[in-house]
């Protein structure tokens, strides 16, 4: 009679090893990473395209402006703008002040007093020019609190009293900071950097009046 001894060198596994576990828990977590960089990516480039598409509608909304509030120069052939659009002091809050540090509810939720009132009283070409100016201010910083406006000019005569003479061309600008993403070195569009730097973006527009 023959008796069948078990091999006791043979152990039945069952179950996963802590090696196991913690090579699944190394590959969940490089593909949450991965998620997390690209959500983050995503939210930045976000921001920088809502802040591109509302500084397009400023600037062409300035353009219009410009457009609407023309005269017949006094001097030359053609029309001009009132001097007031040219003054950098009517724009971006530079005359005004606040204790809070955004621009939209310190000074665009209501009318400063310091700012003609062209919704509800007649106003001069002049007031006209300090009121777009400060509408489109606020539309400025209305997606981005950082963004600027900047309206100027190509003078074509420096003599004579416009501003921006007939025929000169006007330049509108709406900048905002930027950031490099991950140290990439970028090259500045001089038109959005006067320094020659790469500190900001922009959407620039030229008109003739």
């Amino acid at each position: 009679m023959f008796v069948v001894v078990p091999d006791k060198s043979v152990k039945k596994q069952s179950g996963i090893s802590m090696m196991e576990v913690l090579i699944t828990l190394l590959i969940l977590s490089l593909g949450l990473l991965g998620v997390s960089s690209m959500q983050f990516v995503g939210s930045f480039n976000n921001k920088n395209a809502l802040t591109r598409t509302q500084s397009v509608f400023v600037a062409q909304q300035m353009a219009e402006r410009l457009r609407a509030n023309k005269q017949i120069s006094q001097v030359a052939d053609g029309y001009v703008a009132p001097n007031d659009y040219f003054n950098q002091n009517n724009y971006n809050f530079a005359t005004l002040s606040c204790a809070g540090t955004n621009s939209f509810n310190c000074f665009c939720l209501e009318l400063p007093n310091s700012v003609p009132d062209c919704i509800s009283n007649d106003c001069t070409p002049s007031e006209f020019a300090q009121f777009d100016a400060h509408e489109m201010s606020c539309a400025a910083v209305e997606a981005n609190p950082e963004a600027e406006i900047f309206v100027r000019c190509d003078d074509k005569i420096t003599t004579d009293i416009d501003a921006c003479s007939a025929g000169s061309l006007h330049k509108i600008l709406v900048r905002w900071p930027t950031t490099n993403w991950q140290s990439n070195q970028r090259i500045g569009n001089v038109a959005c950097n006067d320094n020659g730097g790469s500190d900001f973006d922009c959407v620039s527009l030229e008109i003739i009046l």
